[in-house]
């Protein structure tokens, strides 16, 4: 009995993905979970397991191939079953999973074939004479002549316009045709190859897609209103540097975005409207209790915001640590939905590739985004003499629809002074 699995819905309203690489083969034994193909989706790079035991009869797409969600995946032999018996079986079985399951995505659909069904697909194939749809062709009037000449020079004659008695195809006409056929291709391959030498295209990935789509919502949806302002870390660079050791001992980088992120967290407990969202469908503001900071990853395929969940319950070892191990699965492409989830403010750290001050997109729905710039030492007057200091600048973009110009200048103020006593933040 075939099973035709659908590719399914793994969350967060995915509509479609592309396949990066099969794991199993044509003609495959497989058990349930074992691993079928690993599938870049809008969000992730997940690995799509088997909902059942069987033999692969056939697959479904091509790698680079998209495929949307609920479109046969593979195509799988159940063993042991046949007849009324396999349905019986099987569709007992997949409404027990939706009992269990209920609100889960698609996983799959049942095919029972009879001796007159074929599998689109397999290797089977039909012949075209039985089909009702198949095209009459027209009745060709060609000498012996022509047909051989078109044969030779792989034409179909069907295409020649004859230029005989009543429209007979003729020799002369196979040597023209052939020689605007050549024209042509070389006309195209030529121009085929300027363009190519001016230009170099790749398909869209998904995660450009919905970089694309997510930032034209961020614009269309959101009031963008951008703050600047620069820090002086002297104090926070001499005790990073003074506990950077026992860090590398550990294995964890010790940088700067840790401290943001912890400085980020404990001003969002303070300044609510920063760490919300505007609810227009029914007219509310939601106000979130949990600050989960995502941070922007910069990665081969694309920008990803995993998220560090509970900042302001961390501490800057532990925000340090998580900041590491995000940032190397999003680079090796293993993030899961769940790193991605429900976070409530971004930062981008754009100053660790050289940046000093952006306009950064908000990630909506939140309410604000907050851009860190290439640290840099610079000339200051401290304590009314002049001093060369270490600045970090900072930017901030928000909803203006949800926070006042007030309030993130001092949610602002705030942050820059966590980081500038960063003992502070022990305090807080």
């Amino acid at each position: 009995m075939k099973y035709i699995f659908n590719f399914p819905d793994i969350g967060e309203g995915l509509e479609e993905g592309t396949i990066i690489e099969w794991l199993i083969k044509k003609g495959q034994k497989i058990e349930v979970g074992d691993l079928l193909v690993t599938m870049e989706t809008d969000k992730v790079v997940a690995e799509i397991p088997a909902p059942r035991s069987g033999v692969i009869s056939a697959l479904y797409g091509k790698e680079g191939e998209t495929i949307h969600v609920g479109d046969a995946l593979v195509e799988i032999e159940i063993e042991g079953l046949s007849g009324e018996d396999a349905i019986e079986t099987v569709m007992n079985d997949k409404i027990q999973e939706q009992i269990k399951e209920e609100g889960a995505g698609v996983v799959g659909t049942l095919e029972v074939a009879g001796n007159n069904m074929i599998m689109s697909g397999s290797d089977e194939g039909f012949d075209e004479t039985e089909s009702a749809d198949k095209p009459v062709k027209r009745k060709i009037i060609s000498t012996p002549v022509a047909r051989a000449m078109a044969k030779n020079f792989g034409i179909d004659i069907n295409l020649v316009k004859g230029n005989g008695p009543a429209g007979r195809v003729m020799k002369e006409d196979i040597l023209n045709f052939s020689k605007q056929k050549t024209k042509s291709s070389i006309k195209q391959e030529s121009a085929k190859d300027e363009t190519n030498q001016l230009v170099e295209i790749e398909p869209l990935t998904q995660i450009r897609k919905t970089i694309a789509k997510n930032m034209i919502a961020s614009k269309h949806n959101a009031a963008h209103m951008s703050v600047f302002d620069e820090v002086e870390i002297s104090e926070l660079d001499r005790i990073r540097k003074k506990y950077k050791q026992k860090f590398e001992d550990k294995n964890i980088k010790l940088t700067y975005l840790a401290f943001v992120v912890k400085a980020v967290a404990i001003a969002l407990k303070k300044y609510k409207s920063l760490n919300s969202e505007m609810d227009t469908v029914n007219d509310n503001m939601i106000y979130k209790k949990y600050y989960n900071i995502g941070i922007a990853v910069d990665t081969e395929k694309g920008l990803m915001v995993p998220v560090i969940k509970n900042a302001d319950k961390l501490g800057i070892a532990e925000i340090a640590e998580k900041i590491q191990e995000l940032s190397e699965k999003g680079r090796t492409g293993k993030i899961t939905l769940d790193d991605m989830r429900d976070g409530t403010f971004t930062i981008t750290s754009y100053g660790s590739i050289g940046g000093k001050f952006a306009v950064p997109v908000i990630n909506f729905p939140q309410a604000g985004i907050l851009g860190v710039g290439k640290v840099t030492k610079q000339p200051i007057v401290k304590d009314d003499k002049l001093d060369i200091g270490l600045v970090m600048p900072l930017s901030i973009s928000v909803d203006h629809r949800i926070v006042d110009g007030g309030d993130v200048t001092r949610f602002l103020n705030t942050v820059m002074e966590y980081l500038n006593e960063p003992v502070s933040l022990l305090v807080e």
